[in-house]
C-alpha cells in the first residue's frame, strides 16, 4: 500500500475559484465533477447543508478513486437562517443583492476530505461574516450596474469578493479569508495534513 502522501489527490468541484485557490498549495491535483445533488433537505441550516453537500461531493468523487484523497466543498450564504444559493441569473442575483442590502450575511463554507482506502473522512466549516452596504450606498441602479459588469451568477450570494463585488461590502470578518472564494485553504490544510498529505517538504 502507497503512503497516504503518495496518494492522488482530487478535487471534487468544477469550480474555477476552487481550483485557482487549491493550486496555492502548489500540490499536484486533478479536477472531477461530483453527481451529488444541491437541494436543500427540509429543516436543515444553512451551515448542515454546506457541510452535508461538501461531504457528498468528496464521498461520491472517492467511489471511483479509493485510493485518492478527495476534497469536497461548498458554501451557502446564510441570511438570517435563510439559504442564499447560486442565482443562476439575473434576476435571482438582483433579488439576493437587494434581500442581502444593509444586512450581515454568514457565508457558510465547508470542506471536507475523504480517503476510502483508510477510513479517512473529515468535515470542517469556515464561517465568514460579511455586512452589505445599505440602500444609501448601494442603490438598485448600481446593483444593475455591477451585475452586468461581472455576472456573479455561478457565486453564492452574486458577489465576487475577489473582485469587483468588493464594493458592495461595508466589511468582512473571518478567521480565513480564503473560505468567502469557495475553499477555506486553512482547514484543507488541516485536513489534509491529518489525512497524511504532506503539503510542505
Amino acid at each position: 500500500m502507497n503512503h497516504p502522501s503518495d496518494r492522488p489527490l482530487i478535487l471534487a468541484s468544477t469550480s474555477l475559484y476552487r481550483r485557482q485557490l487549491l493550486e496555492r498549495l502548489r500540490l499536484p491535483f486533478t479536477v472531477v465533477a461530483p453527481n451529488v445533488a444541491e437541494a436543500r433537505l427540509p429543516h436543515e441550516t444553512p451551515a448542515q447543508m454546506a457541510c452535508r453537500l461538501a461531504l457528498a461531493k468528496a464521498r461520491a468523487v472517492a467511489e471511483g478513486t479509493p485510493g485518492s484523497v478527495v476534497i469536497g466543498a461548498d458554501q451557502v450564504a446564510d441570511l438570517n437562517g435563510t439559504a442564499l444559493g447560486k442565482p443562476g441569473g439575473h434576476g435571482p442575483a438582483v433579488a439576493q443583492l437587494q434581500a442581502m442590502r444593509g444586512q450581515t450575511v454568514v457565508f457558510q463554507t465547508a470542506a471536507s476530505v475523504v480517503c476510502l482506502a483508510t477510513g479517512f473522512e473529515q468535515t470542517e466549516l469556515a464561517q465568514v461574516k460579511v455586512r452589505f452596504k445599505p440602500l444609501k450606498y448601494l442603490s438598485d441602479a448600481q446593483i444593475e450596474a455591477y451585475l452586468r459588469a461581472e455576472t456573479p451568477y455561478d457565486c453564492a450570494g452574486s458577489a465576487k469578493s475577489e473582485g469587483l463585488g468588493i464594493a458592495l461590502l461595508e466589511s468582512i470578518d473571518s478567521d480565513d479569508p480564503t473560505a468567502l472564494v469557495g475553499l477555506p485553504l486553512i482547514c484543507t490544510c488541516r485536513l489534509l495534513l491529518a489525512a497524511g498529505l504532506q503539503i510542505l517538504p
